[in-house]
């Protein structure tokens, strides 16, 4: 079976630095991909050509065997492509389930309507949404009345309304506690697999992403240093380096 995602020899510079160099790999159909490495390492820089914020200086990016090289965010959401942001994005003064009707809307290109007279449109759906990811109790809350770990599930509902193929995850649990951050991607990882998705996520907690990732590469100046399973990244020597220097390892994390 053909990857769902191929990131081929991907290259960007700003200056004389090369933030991304020669980066290549694939994402399977169903599968849970971590993306990390230290400060620098090229993350927010790869994931941004990926999403289309950015263009590459070089390379290729294929969705379903098609070039997205070149294309606007906007061209590659519609082509499946979903996308949450570190510092989650949801109109305050919208009902919750407001926020969740306005990305349907705009999957089913009705968003210049008359905000009054389609208030109602989407509603059953967007309520399906906000059940899957727990928040089908406040959908008449205001936004703004949501504590933030309510607004990342909201976040979630809204990247899912346009039934995405692949979903990008930028810091999901960034400003999270602990146990919220686990509990909101063990309930990610359930969503994406009941529904096929693909995911690309990078994370900064470690515990997370051991704990859930099926798989986990590495960038370190702009190289990918590493790719392979917790076990492997865990052991890898040039990962301990990059992380902690020499001779450290990460700590197990837990479940």
């Amino acid at each position: 079976m053909k990857p769902l995602l191929e990131v081929v020899q991907l290259a960007r510079s700003f200056g004389g630095v090369r933030a991304v160099d020669g980066v290549s790999f694939a994402i399977r159909k169903g599968e849970f991909l971590a993306l990390i490495g230290p400060n620098g390492a090229g993350k927010s820089t790869c994931f941004n050509m990926i999403n289309g914020q950015l263009a590459a200086d070089s390379g290729n990016i294929l969705l379903a065997g098609e070039t997205i090289i070149g294309l606007k965010p906007r061209e590659i959401w519609r082509r499946g492509v979903g996308r949450t942001f570190q510092i989650a994005a949801t109109f305050g003064s919208f009902t919750v389930i407001e926020n969740v009707q306005m990305a349907l809307l705009s999957h089913a290109g009705e968003i210049f309507r008359f905000w009054g007279p389609v208030a109602r449109r989407h509603r059953d759906e967007a309520m399906e949404l906000l059940a899957q990811v727990g928040m089908a109790e406040q959908a008449d809350r205001a936004g703004r009345e949501l504590a933030y770990g309510d607004v990342k599930r909201v976040e979630l509902a809204i990247a899912l309304a346009n039934r995405p193929q692949l979903l990008l995850m930028d810091e999901p649990t960034a400003g999270m506690a602990p146990r919220e951050r686990n509990q909101l991607i063990a309930l990610v990882k359930r969503l994406v697999g009941e529904r096929g998705i693909s995911v690309l996520f990078t994370e900064h907690s470690m515990d997370v992403v051991f704990a859930h990732a099926d798989r986990i590469i590495v960038l370190a100046r702009g190289k990918l240093i590493a790719d392979g399973n917790a076990v492997s990244i865990r052991a890898n020597p040039a990962v301990q380096e990059v992380y902690f220097g020499t001779g450290k390892t990460f700590e197990r994390a837990a479940p």
